[in-house]
């Protein structure tokens, strides 16, 4: 898959799909364009410009038969959390949901498998493998060397006994766009104007009134949020994390980008997942709640001292 960028508010331009049975082995594959309705970012990495993306069909016209592809399927991808962020948040501007429950990261399962590779590139893991790359960030080729590179991490995990790293997809149930740039014409070489491409981020800095709120302290079971508290956030979620955050922003609590022993709450619907933030929790005790139990509190939060 190719985007537009790295942050919430970019768009797919391509995707491609190669299904696999429970061998590894390929049973079919399929490829599309996707006219992001916008600037289509950083050309000179996966070479899709303006003129070639505007005949292409928007999202909505190719979400049937891409969600056919992805019906009861697990979604493997490199990094794959950023993959099934962008497709969730796709069906969510067309209004529909993504048919995917589970994810399975390859970077976590070469990790698991404990390969010795120098970092946690694609590249990396196929010339582990021997799976020769013809065209990177093209979305077809990086499918198949990831088909091909998956296929023998998979039997080796199964020699291994080694549990795949399979995590829950929970699909956007809200979505608002901000206002992104109009597709137009390049100019030459790589530097800026690309839209919100911002190289080494996810998502977009974003900064809040600071919370006019002291800390209470640490949220206790069966009691409510108390305006001030610190509350951070980690994995998916399926309302979309910006709104999520605004509610509890607009509710007096302060939202944390990180995990300290200050924090008062952690909201998160998959406690095992091992990312940084859970682990810290664990080892400050912190609190932990998912989202369903976090949208309650957040109904009666107590107004600060004074």
């Amino acid at each position: 898959m190719e985007t537009t960028g790295l942050a919430r508010d970019d768009r797919i331009i391509s995707a491609a799909v190669y299904r696999l049975d429970a061998r590894g082995e390929v049973e079919d594959h399929w490829y599309t364009l996707v006219n992001p309705e916008r600037d289509p970012g950083p050309v000179w990495i996966h070479g899709l410009t303006s003129d070639v993306l505007e005949g292409a069909p928007l999202f909505r016209d190719v979400a049937e038969e891409f969600a056919a592809r992805l019906d009861g399927r697990v979604l493997v991808a490199h990094n794959a959390v950023f993959d099934w962020q962008m497709i969730a948040r796709e069906y969510a501007r067309a209004e529909r949901e993504a048919p995917v429950r589970q994810r399975l990261c390859t970077i976590a399962l070469s990790k698991e498998l404990g390969l010795p590779l120098p970092n946690h590139k694609l590249e990396s893991l196929a010339a582990h493998y021997g799976v020769v790359q013809q065209r990177a960030h093209h979305a077809l080729d990086d499918a198949r060397v990831l088909a091909e590179a998956f296929r023998p991490s998979l039997r080796a995990a199964a020699a291994g006994g080694v549990r795949l790293p399979l995590l829950e997809c929970r699909p956007l149930t809200e979505w608002a766009d901000r206002p992104s740039p109009l597709i137009g014409r390049q100019a030459g070489g790589s530097g800026g104007g690309y839209g919100s491409y911002r190289p080494g981020s996810w998502r977009p800095s974003r900064k809040r009134p600071a919370c006019p709120h002291p800390n209470p302290g640490r949220y206790e079971d069966g009691k409510r949020l108390k305006q001030g508290m610190r509350v951070a956030f980690s994995g998916d979620t399926s309302v979309e994390r910006e709104l999520l955050e605004d509610r509890a922003a607009e509710a007096g609590l302060h939202v944390a980008t990180s995990l300290s022993r200050l924090t008062s709450l952690l909201v998160t619907n998959d406690p095992d997942s091992g990312t940084s933030k859970v682990v810290k929790a664990r080892q400050f005790g912190t609190p932990v709640v998912d989202e369903a139990a976090f949208g309650q509190l957040l109904r009666d939060v107590e107004p600060a001292d004074g």
